[in-house]
C-alpha cells in the first residue's frame, strides 16, 4: 500500500452524528463528487453541501461557442441534486479556517466541515502581462462571454479586427469559432508555440489547413508585451492593431487554499498525495484544475478528460473511508485531444497515456460528432450517477508501478 494512506480505523465515521462533507465548486468535477458522493454514502450518515455563486451549471467546454454567439442549454444545479439529499448553498466561499474546519461564505453564513472537496476549478490568469486584465476579454465568465458575442457582431458591421491570445486547444477553438461565425473580422491568432503541437504531424495539418481555410492570421514564437485598448505589443516591439482581444493564455487557481495555509503550488493548486488529499490537510481532498495531481508520467494538466476521474475518484475513496476500508492511490491515462475547429470540422488526436500522439486521427464529420459526444456526455453522466456508479476513466495509465503499489 503507498505510504501516504492512512489506516482504515482513521477515517471511519462517527456512528452517532452526521459526517459534514462541504464541497465547493460546481464545476464538471464539483457536480459530479457530489452527486456520486451522495449515491455512494446513500446509506450513511453524513450530511453533503454543495456550494457555488451561481445557481447554473457552466459548460466550459462550450465557452468558446457562447462567445461566437450561440445560446446553450439551461442547466440548474438545484434540479440534478433533486431527490440526491445533498443541500445547495447558493454563495462564493471567501474563506477557509482548516484549524477550525470552516469555511466562510459571502452571504455571511459559515460551514462545518468534517471533510471538504476542494473542487474550485481554474480561470484564465490575467495578471502576467500588463493590461490583459483592463482591456482584454476572457471566457472566464459566462455572462462576460455573451457580452464579447454582442461585441463581435457589432465589431463585424464594421469589417474590424479580433485577436485570440493562447495557443492551446481553448484558443484555438475559440480562434476557428469565431472564424467561422462572422467571417467579415480579420481573426489574429497570437501563440508562443505551434497551435496543436501536441499532436501528431497528420492531425496538425488539418488544423493548419482549418486556419488556411477560415482565413486565420497566425503569428507564433511570439510573446505579448502588453495589451492597449485597440492593440496588441510584442516583445520585438511591434504593435499589432485588435479591436477586440480575447486572452487564453496561462491559468490561476482561486487563492482561498494558499491563503488558508494549505500547501499549494505557485499556481493555487493543492498539492496533493497518491490519494488525492493535501500533503498538509488530509480532511482535504482537491480535484480537477484545483489540485496538483502527480502521475508516473508526470503533472495532469487541467481538462474535463482528467478532471472527472478525479472528482469520480475522490468521492468513492472519501466513500470507502467512512465505512472503514482500505483505497487504492490514484491512477489515470489520457486517451484523445478533442479540439472543434467551428461548427463543421474537428479533429481528434488519439494519444497514449502520458498524452503523447498515437497515429489515430479522426478529422471532418466523424470528428465533429466524436467532439460534440465528449462535450454533451457531462450532463448525462450527472444524472446517472444518481443512481448508480457510472464509468468516467477509459484509461488508468498501463500497469501500476512499483511505486504506486
Amino acid at each position: 500500500m503507498d505510504d501516504s494512506e492512512s489506516h482504515p480505523s482513521e477515517d471511519i465515521m462517527n456512528a452517532t452524528a452526521n459526517h459534514e462533507i462541504v464541497v465547493l465548486g460546481a464545476g464538471y468535477t464539483g457536480l459530479l463528487a457530489t452527486v456520486r458522493l451522495a449515491h455512494r454514502t446513500r446509506r450513511a450518515k453524513v450530511r453533503i453541501t454543495l456550494v457555488n455563486p451561481s445557481g447554473r451549471f457552466v459548460e466550459r467546454l462550450r465557452m468558446h461557442q457562447v462567445a461566437a454567439g450561440q445560446q446553450l442549454a439551461d442547466r440548474r444545479i438545484t434540479e440534478l441534486l433533486d431527490g440526491t439529499g445533498a443541500h445547495f448553498h447558493r454563495a462564493a466561499a471567501t474563506g477557509i479556517d482548516p484549524a477550525a474546519r470552516q469555511v466562510t461564505l459571502s452571504d455571511g453564513a459559515t460551514l462545518h466541515y468534517d471533510t471538504l472537496v476542494y473542487a474550485l476549478g481554474s480561470a484564465t490568469d490575467t495578471t502576467q502581462v500588463p493590461g490583459v486584465a483592463d482591456h482584454a476579454w476572457t471566457l472566464n465568465d459566462p455572462v462576460r462571454a455573451h457580452h464579447f458575442a454582442d461585441r463581435l457582431t457589432a465589431l463585424a458591421q464594421a469589417r474590424g479586427s479580433v485577436t485570440v491570445v493562447g495557443g492551446g486547444l481553448t484558443g484555438v477553438e475559440a480562434a476557428t469559432e469565431i472564424a467561422e461565425s462572422h467571417p467579415e473580422l480579420t481573426v489574429t491568432l497570437i501563440a508562443a508555440a505551434e497551435p496543436g503541437s501536441m499532436m501528431g504531424p497528420r492531425a496538425r495539418a488539418h488544423l493548419d489547413r482549418a486556419f488556411e481555410r477560415l482565413g486565420i492570421i497566425r503569428r507564433t514564437g511570439v510573446q505579448v508585451d502588453k495589451v492597449l485598448p485597440e492593440a496588441i505589443r510584442l516583445s520585438t516591439g511591434e504593435m499589432i492593431g485588435s479591436d477586440l482581444t480575447l486572452w487564453t493564455a496561462g491559468v490561476r487557481v482561486p487563492g482561498l487554499a494558499t491563503e488558508a495555509g494549505i500547501a499549494t503550488e505557485a499556481t493555487g493548486s493543492v498539492i496533493t498525495d497518491a490519494t488525492l488529499r493535501s500533503v498538509s490537510h488530509p480532511e482535504v481532498y482537491a480535484v480537477g484544475d484545483a489540485a496538483s495531481v502527480r502521475q508516473p508520467f508526470g503533472r495532469l494538466h487541467g481538462t474535463c478528460q482528467s478532471g472527472m476521474p478525479t472528482a469520480a475518484y475522490v468521492a468513492d475513496t472519501i466513500a470507502r473511508r467512512l465505512r472503514g476500508r482500505e483505497v487504492r492511490p490514484f491512477r489515470f491515462g489520457y486517451v484523445h485531444q478533442p479540439v472543434s475547429l467551428g461548427r463543421r470540422d474537428a479533429v481528434i488526436q488519439f494519444t497514449n497515456a502520458d498524452d503523447t500522439p498515437k497515429r489515430w486521427y479522426l478529422t471532418g464529420r466523424i470528428a465533429v460528432r466524436y467532439k460534440e459526444s465528449v462535450s454533451a456526455s457531462p450532463w448525462p453522466v450527472f444524472g446517472m450517477s444518481r443512481r448508480m456508479t457510472v464509468p468516467v476513466q477509459f484509461s488508468r495509465g498501463g500497469r501500476r508501478t512499483r511505486e504506486q503499489v
